[in-house]
């Protein structure tokens, strides 16, 4: 067997140096419309919301005031952003976790049954494709007081003492919006645990079947485990979604009763198109931009060191 001579290593470096140096001219032509539309549309934008978050505008008029760290500081000393944080991080935390059991055990229903696979597909796929305007006032009459299936249903079953106003209640108006929010939801994620599914051997299964694992053993230490790849995807994406989560709450309850389900992008609204507080309310999207970034890098580090490679 012969040994690789320095001066192939340095042909095919020089091979590879001479293909970077080639790289075509009139591809700047075609890059350029995109990257002049994205620094358009996002870069400046972005810079402009940075400095809005230092001023005192209205949204309206041509009086901009520098304040300088002042809407920052009512950021932090303000009781109604304390709630609205409260409300985002419940809501974050439990549709993470919920959306991710739902779309898991769909995942396997589907993988696993033999008969009618696609209609319970496109089943649990359709909530997916309505719009969060369109789900909310479905739920909406749902889960109304007078005439709402929930609490027409247990009347009719003999619990009529359990029916309360879900939407009108604070102590049920955000675990509605949060059922609701997981059933529009779960099924999106249920496609990529399919697909995760069914890239994992069936060999693995059958060899723990024959040493004698039950069924919640192979997905204990089998499934689950190789399900790492989508579950680093889904939660991420699940996180991100619930954090700026805001066309539910906004067709549902408006932020109510009183505060209980203002959320920190619905505030951001509020105050921004409500208020006339611009400032302010660019000030807390810059907090909220923050808060998301550093919770999904930290969130995709301790993901992916759990992430089983096969």
């Amino acid at each position: 067997m012969g040994v690789p001579s320095s001066t192939g290593t340095r042909i095919s470096a020089a091979s590879v140096d001479k293909k970077r140096k080639n790289f075509p001219s009139y591809a700047l032509v075609f890059i350029l419309p995109s990257f002049l539309l994205y620094t358009l549309f996002v870069i400046v934008p972005t810079f402009g919301s940075v400095y809005l978050s230092f001023t005192s505008w209205d949204g309206i008029s041509d009086d901009i005031r520098f304040i300088g760290f002042a809407n920052f500081v009512e950021i932090w000393n303000s009781p109604r952003v304390h709630n609205a944080l409260k409300n985002t991080l419940i809501m974050t935390i439990s549709l993470v976790i919920l959306e991710n059991i739902a779309a898991i055990a769909m995942a396997i229903m589907v993988d696993r049954i033999r008969w009618f696979k696609n209609l319970f597909r496109s089943i649990f796929y359709f909530p997916t494709l309505l719009s969060g305007i369109v789900m909310g006032f479905v739920w909406t009459m749902i889960l109304n007081y007078n005439f709402g299936v929930v609490n027409q249903i247990l009347s009719a079953i003999g619990l009529g003492s359990w029916a309360v106003d879900w939407l009108g209640n604070p102590d049920y108006a955000l675990l509605s919006v949060i059922l609701s929010t997981v059933w529009k939801g779960a099924g999106y994620y249920m496609i990529i645990y399919l697909a995760g599914l069914q890239g994992i051997p069936a060999e693995l299964s059958e060899a723990a079947s024959i040493d004698g694992a039950n069924g919640w053993q192979r997905f204990r230490f089998i499934t689950f485990p190789l399900l790492a790849g989508s579950l680093t995807v889904c939660m991420v994406l699940s996180m991100i979604s619930a954090l700026k989560i805001f066309d539910q709450i906004a067709v549902m309850t408006d932020g109510g009763p009183g505060f209980a389900t203002e959320t920190l992008t619905y505030i951001i609204y509020k105050v921004g198109f409500g208020e006339l507080r611009q400032g302010f309310g660019t000030a807390l999207a810059i907090v909220l931009f923050i808060m998301i970034m550093l919770i999904t890098i930290i969130q995709v580090r301790i993901l992916r060191k759990r992430e089983v490679q096969y």
